[in-house]
């Protein structure tokens, strides 16, 4: 009796330990993404479609072509240059190496204006520089290319990046300069933490409130700054295992709450609110970063092989595709990720299931 009882406890016990591990196991199936290609299209000698002021336009730039092209697959401009050229979704202009002046268009092919300072102009969506000849002074343009202000430095530029309110400027001594858009000057301060200074990728949050960079040789750094009152405090850093000198990617994200910053063959994600950072393994220098939602796109390159990873809530990689290719772009605009490949640019729909 005594056994028979001892075996019913057991069974009853097993039956209840099984009961509560099926609850707490329950857990809702994660979501996937459903990558859907949705057209390709040719953009060696394209027939140019009509467009109306609705249309959304999105700009390319594949080898010594550049042009628009719509969601839907319609190419709208088309055009060749010899030497170089800056494009983003508002402007376009073309520039060669002995520059002194250049005009520059909108989108939609009208002329807006001309640049008549000699310099290397650069177009970052509707705000105009000019980087002038030495390299260590550049000119900020008003929306009809004329001179609103100038920074003269003595030191390279070697790092520069823009927002909607503010402009940072690295430099090869290590220092870096903070700008509003009237040309005000924030902030200065150097990471510092290495033998060789230099700053070799910067970002500036929207609001100009943080500002990252890499910079160094010899215990090359991340630092990640706050800009507070006439005071900037690093906020967080890190040595990197890298001590190449080539230019590194470094780009907040649209909300301002992340910073990516890349070496070669890792890319490293900080979260501004918690301080905590995550390292992705990825393959090749890093080029261009894109965001929809809450997943990123990066896209690398090592000689002519190209990786598009698909990293989700910023800190987990969730898949990636590599192509060959002389040179490529990655654009993403609301649910489609667009990729540009030599001749050609494909769209991708995304959603998850």
């Amino acid at each position: 009796m005594k056994s028979s009882k001892k075996i019913s406890c057991n069974i009853i016990i097993a039956v209840i330990f099984c009961a509560a591990y099926i609850l707490f196991a329950i857990k809702p199936l994660q979501t996937e993404y459903q990558f859907k290609p949705e057209w390709k299209i040719d953009v060696t000698n394209p027939s140019l479609s009509s467009f109306s002021e609705e249309d959304t336009l999105l700009p390319f730039r594949l080898g010594q072509t550049l042009g628009y092209f719509t969601p839907e697959g319609k190419v709208t401009a088309f055009l060749t240059f010899p030497q170089k050229a800056s494009i983003s979704s508002d402007y376009y202009t073309f520039y060669n190496n002995n520059n002194t002046d250049c005009s520059f268009f909108t989108s939609r092919g009208q002329k807006v204006g001309k640049i008549e300072i000699p310099g290397f102009p650069m177009i970052d969506e509707s705000r105009l520089f000019v980087f002038l000849p030495g390299g260590s002074s550049f000119v900020a343009c008003d929306n009809e290319g004329k001179r609103k202000w100038e920074y003269g430095g003595a030191v390279p530029i070697t790092a520069f990046d823009s927002s909607e309110n503010a402009i940072v400027a690295g430099f090869a001594d290590g220092n870096l300069c903070e700008f509003n858009l009237e040309g005000k000057l924030l902030q200065r301060f150097a990471p510092g933490g290495s033998d060789n200074p230099v700053i070799l990728g910067a970002a500036v949050s929207k609001d100009g409130t943080y500002i990252a960079t890499i910079s160094g040789q010899n215990k090359q750094r991340f630092v990640l700054a706050k800009k507070d009152d006439a005071q900037t405090k690093i906020i967080s850093h890190e040595f990197l295992n890298s001590n190449d000198t080539s230019q590194k990617l470094v780009k907040f994200n649209k909300e301002d709450t992340a910073v990516f910053y890349a070496t070669e063959n890792e890319l490293g994600i900080a979260d501004i609110e918690s301080g905590t950072k995550s390292h992705l393994k990825i393959d090749g220098n890093a080029l261009s970063i894109q965001q929809l939602e809450n997943t990123i796109f990066l896209l690398t390159k090592k000689d002519n092989r190209y990786t598009v990873y698909i990293i989700e809530k910023f800190a987990t990689l969730t898949g990636s595709f590599t192509f060959k290719a002389d040179c490529a772009f990655i654009l993403t605009h609301k649910d489609k990720l667009f990729i540009g490949k030599d001749s050609t640019i494909s769209c991708i729909s995304i959603s998850k299931n």
